[in-house]
């Protein structure tokens, strides 16, 4: 896959500033150009930034209903009634419930923790769920990371006496459930300044606030603060503003002292030794938390999450990553059987979104394969499966296209939605999919633009080899933790040439690796370049070529950097400047 490289200059007005900016801070002017491209054009603003602060984060009452959830949580600890942590079986959810039930339990006894089954119960609140609350005696639920659409299921909980805090970040309904209190900052009617918490953020902030209200130190929140970094790098959040200020602290937290299930789980994977990085929870750290949820059952996570002997944990870590094993088979199987059937619909070219049913398929893997075709394919899709007489789908985006409404769009034909601008969720009959597939389809096609369905990449500075020195990498790392809206920067170099030791490597020889000369500078530098093998007989043709890539570390060699480069083309080819 080749990129589209899109590069947009700075004005002369912005290089100034930048110019200005990099005295006063004492960074390359390279690095203050993406800072004043990133929004960021005054020296407190950059302090701000490198150095995030837990003391800029936002007055949890200010979120509507804050007051309320605190005042009932409050009622329930003073008459001792049995509370309920309930929550998705996802990152996300699992991480919310681990935070919530942990901190809590330090002060109250009388506590317990659900999370549904995908496959018995599916997404949400489950009336089984409730049953099993009201069995137990259970007065109070607080929910996470979903519930704001589950308006008939807390009906049915109100009247067996159970009373519910929804503590979500999905787009709501104009009715909303009877809940006592309903903490979304995407509510209309919310002022809360920043919309964009994951489910365990909004979980903290209402921590938090019990915490302010009870006179209990900030502090006792701290250690539970690697939770929020997992949540958000795993659910692809924004991370801007107070995610930033969470993802950074939380990262801290992760690598100093994580708690003992996170710790478990940074054995396995092979990461201890290793400052860890958002990549890190985003593709080793993450799956393995999905990963009891999409093959057997999720609590097993949030038991692992709040497990308190590291011996335990370990064997339950274990046991999680067999469970991601299996689900990487699952995962290549289907994404390979999507693939052929993709190749198969002559139509399904002329699309602008992709949409694929198979009754076989396993629920609990949908989800992933979805993203695989949109990386892949460069659309919206869908992947849908079926559940007797019921289609369970999960759809994902493409960058700057909103699926959730196209998928609202078509909510006559559907049982139940949810979700956000770049993934969400739906059920409708097994009958109706045809139909569903055909609406959707023409709603992506008359909204979508034309560059949102190309392989585009955005280059934040053209340098040369001799420009990246240990000071830039150093400097560079302080734009962390990355993610949407904090992307790691991209460069560009132009006019270089295999040193002559570059090779294909891997195990189906699928990547190169590079040792590349600058032919204007002559220094050298070593790079990946993952699943590009393809472009390895241009490269030891000796013909110059340019290259776009992310400045790392390499993990082999102490004190060392790589390029992971991200596209390789022949030199002749021109970015594709911007205007302003």
């Amino acid at each position: 896959m080749h990129f589209k490289w899109n590069y947009k200059p700075l004005t002369s007005e912005q290089k100034k500033t930048a110019e200005e900016l990099a005295i006063k801070i004492g960074i390359s002017p390279i690095l203050t150009n993406i800072l004043i491209k990133r929004g960021i054009c005054t020296e407190s603003a950059a302090k701000r930034f490198f150095r995030p602060q837990l003391n800029d984060l936002n007055n949890p009452f200010l979120m509507k209903d804050m007051d309320i959830a605190v005042d009932r949580l409050n009622d329930a600890m003073g008459r001792k009634e049995r509370i309920m942590i309930y929550g998705d079986y996802d990152v996300d959810g699992c991480t919310a419930v681990a935070l919530v039930y942990k901190f809590l339990q330090q002060f109250y006894s009388n506590i317990d923790y659900y999370i549904p089954d995908r496959y018995d119960e599916g997404y949400g609140v489950s009336y089984k769920g409730i049953d099993y609350a009201h069995e137990t005696g259970v007065k109070l639920i607080i929910i996470l990371d979903c519930g704001i659409k589950a308006i008939r299921e807390i009906a049915y909980a109100k009247e067996k006496g159970i009373d519910f805090i929804i503590c979500d970040h999905h787009v709501p309904d104009d009715i909303m459930p009877p809940a006592v209190a309903i903490l979304n900052p995407k509510r209309k009617d919310d002022a809360y300044p920043f919309k964009h918490l994951c489910g365990c953020g909004v979980g903290f902030k209402f921590m938090q606030a019990f915490a302010k209200n009870n006179n209990i130190p900030f502090s006792r929140l701290i250690p539970l603060l690697d939770f929020c970094a997992v949540s958000i790098a795993a659910d692809i959040v924004p991370v801007v503003d107070e995610n930033r200020i969470l993802a950074y602290h939380g990262l801290k937290q992760l690598n100093q002292n994580p708690n003992i299930g996170l710790k478990a789980i940074i054995d396995i994977c092979g990461l201890s030794g290793r400052t860890l990085s958002m990549s890190d929870i985003v593709f080793k750290i993450g799956p393995r938390i999905n990963a009891s949820g999409r093959m057997e059952n999720g609590r097993e996570s949030v038991d692992l999450l709040v497990e308190k002997d590291f011996g335990h944990a370990l064997n339950e870590a274990k046991h999680i990553n067999e469970y991601n094993e299996q689900r990487k088979d699952i995962d290549k199987q289907m994404t390979e059987e999507a693939n052929v059937i993709v190749s198969r619909i002559e139509s399904q070219k002329r699309h602008s979104s992709i949409v694929l049913y198979d009754e076989n398929w396993k629920k609990g893997v949908i989800g992933i394969v979805a993203s695989r075709l949109t990386e892949i394919y460069f659309r919206p899709t869908i992947v849908i499966t079926r559940e007797g007489d019921l289609a369970t789908g999960s759809a994902r985006s493409v960058t700057g296209f909103d699926v959730y409404s196209a998928i609202k769009s078509c909510r006559d034909l559907l049982i139940n939605f949810g979700g956000h601008t770049y993934a969400a969720g739906l059920t409708l009959k097994w009958k109706d999919v045809p139909e569903f597939r055909k609406r959707f389809q023409k709603y992506v096609e008359s909204h979508i633009q034309p560059e949102q369905t190309e392989a585009n990449l955005d280059i934040d500075a053209e340098i040369d080899f001799k420009d990246i020195t240990r000071k830039l990498h150093a400097d560079l790392k302080r734009f962390g933790p990355f993610g949407p809206k904090n992307l790691k920067p991209v460069f560009c170099t132009t006019d270089v040439y295999d040193f002559g030791t570059s090779k294909v490597v891997g195990r189906e020889q699928e990547h190169i690796k590079l040792e590349l000369v600058d032919s204007k500078s002559n220094n050298v530098m070593n790079g990946i370049a993952f699943g590009q093998s393809g472009s390895a007989r241009y490269i030891k043709s000796k013909r110059s070529f340019d290259i776009a890539y992310t400045i790392e570390d390499n993990v082999f060699k102490h004190n060392d950097v790589q390029l992971q480069i991200e596209d390789i083309r022949p030199t002749e080819e021109e970015i594709n400047d911007i205007e302003n």
